[in-house]
């Protein structure tokens, strides 16, 4: 009874002698760990780890955000540049190869030995039977109707007329255009005549005359229009019938679905 009547004050007593031990042993070892700071570690340990946990975690989760956010900043960044990068290096690609192409119609100048200027396409026009094309010089430069117009790779056609600052080219493809050829190998005359979209034919060539696939077809210079030797195309096929004359196909040399510029030869 006594135990019960007195039991808070001797648990409260007892836990006061307690303390003081504990704090006696660590004043007199200060070196050591005491019994209450172990205690109170042992049971401070998991509940900080506990607690600890959604903390590192949400730090960590703050961190990387920050991070992505940062690295897709950087991203756009990156291709906003790179897209700066590609149309600079088209740029310089298109300008590269557009001097490669005059520096073609340059040398075919000198080489030739003809007073020439360069033009660029600037229209086309195609129909069932007409082929054209729109170039940006005109009388101002020079260029007059009849005057030959060649690239490169052979003959293009002749200016038909000449405005000031433009000037429209009748092509060789077109049905009615017809220039005076040459087989090359055979040396037999023709005539060079448009077909639209199925390329050239050239007429008027006997049936006894030799004539294969392969053969070039060149300017024969005798119309004053077109100097002599230019090329014009190549035999594709040959058919022989009971005509006086044999039907000839021949592929242009110029490839006209490509043409940006061109040269017109006005004089030597």
């Amino acid at each position: 009874m006594f135990f019960q009547r007195y039991r808070t004050v001797i648990v409260v007593t007892l836990l006061a002698i307690l303390c003081l031990v504990v704090i006696s042993i660590s004043v007199r070892h200060p070196e050591r760990t005491g019994v209450f700071r172990q205690i109170v570690l042992e049971c401070a340990a998991p509940i900080e780890g506990l607690l600890g946990r959604p903390i590192h975690a949400a730090e960590k989760a703050w961190r990387r955000y920050l991070f992505l956010f940062g690295l897709e900043a950087e991203v756009g960044r990156l291709s906003r540049q790179n897209a700066i990068l590609t149309r600079q290096l088209v740029q310089y690609q298109e300008g590269y190869l557009e001097s490669l192409r005059l520096r073609k119609l340059l040398d075919l100048k000198e080489h030739d030995g003809y007073r020439g200027t360069v033009a660029r396409v600037t229209g086309h026009v195609r129909s069932a039977t007409a082929r054209t094309l729109v170039i940006d010089r005109g009388s101002a430069h020079g260029i007059k109707p009849g005057q030959a117009v060649i690239v490169a790779e052979g003959v293009v056609g002749r200016v038909m007329e000449a405005s000031w600052h433009a000037a429209r080219v009748l092509l060789i493809l077109d049905e009615s255009s017809n220039v005076d050829a040459v087989l090359q190998p055979s040396r037999v005359q023709g005539i060079l005549q448009g077909r639209g979209g199925r390329g050239c034919q050239l007429k008027y060539v006997g049936k006894m005359a030799p004539v294969r696939a392969g053969d070039a077809v060149v300017t024969s210079g005798m119309a004053d229009v077109f100097p002599k030797g230019l090329l014009l195309g190549v035999v594709r096929g040959v058919e022989r019938t009971t005509a006086m004359f044999q039907k000839i196909d021949v592929a242009p040399a110029a490839d006209f679905s490509r043409l940006e510029e061109v040269l017109v030869l006005t004089g030597r």
